[in-house]
């Protein structure tokens, strides 16, 4: 079986975000896997043991998002590439670029399934997997949290508006995965020294021939702002009746809520 993944690198959870001159600044922070593409990372090394075949982990990214992909390697994924936009100065700002590079070089590959993450935790559009999948003409599953294969149909389970939906479908097949499918492994010692010698090819665009009028962003970005500082809350005294009247008052006159 031959199983793909789409692995983002994003910032690390913890990291405090910046923004400079309209743009967020990632100068110097720590980045990782993109959580809920863990869960898809973790789901292809299942079926491959399941099954069979490999699994090749891709991202488009820069020369760092190289860390991350070898962190999939000590997971346990077979190969990886990288789709490399700083090659050739390229900044992907939307889904579309990313999903053009991605088809770019999938339309060539004999797949069974690709797996990613439901949404990334920067951008959280949700729609690289969708997109791909329409550009491939391949089914599409999103927000599934199981899924059985036996030849070339799988029965799958997703959330929908929090109740279950049982779908199957037919390989090719391309699945979003969430929080609940399963447990992501930590990568091992033994992993992280197999992970070095494991193949991660690098791409640019003349090997998937493109060229830059191939990928341009089909949305721009007006503005990019942090939430305003939470102010601090308020503790109303006095009889029940009172306090009632005063919260109404402020919902009204600061929250504006009402």
């Amino acid at each position: 079986m031959n199983i793909y993944v789409l692995m983002k690198s994003t910032f690390d959870t913890e990291e405090k975000i910046f923004v400079t001159d309209g743009h967020i600044d990632d100068d110097g922070v720590e980045r990782i896997i993109n959580p809920y593409d863990e869960y898809a990372i973790e789901e292809a090394i299942v079926l491959r043991d399941q099954h069979g075949g490999s699994v090749t982990v891709v991202t488009v990214g820069d020369d760092e998002s190289e860390k991350q992909l070898r962190t999939a390697l000590a997971m346990g994924a077979d190969q990886a590439v990288l789709i490399n936009t700083e090659e050739d100065d390229i900044k992907v700002v939307d889904p579309s670029m990313t999903v053009e590079l991605l088809t770019a070089y999938l339309k060539d590959q004999e797949v069974d399934i690709i797996l990613a993450g439901n949404v990334a935790i920067d951008g959280a559009s949700g729609q690289v997997g969708p997109r791909l999948a329409d550009r491939l003409d391949i089914a599409c599953v999103t927000t599934i949290t199981k899924i059985a294969i036996d030849g070339d149909r799988a029965e799958i389970e997703r959330d929908v508006e929090g109740d279950t939906e049982i779908v199957e479908a037919s390989l090719p097949l391309l699945v979003t995965c969430q929080q609940g499918l399963n447990e992501p492994r930590y990568p091992s010692l033994p992993g992280i020294m197999k992970a070095k010698k494991k193949p991660l090819e690098k791409l640019d665009l003349d090997d998937l021939e493109l060229d830059e009028d191939d990928i341009t962003a089909k949305t721009k970005t007006l503005e990019v702002f942090l939430p305003p500082e939470r102010q601090a809350g308020k503790v109303l005294e006095g009889e029940i009746n009172d306090q009632v009247i005063e919260l109404v008052n402020l919902l009204k006159s600061e929250a504006k809520v009402l």
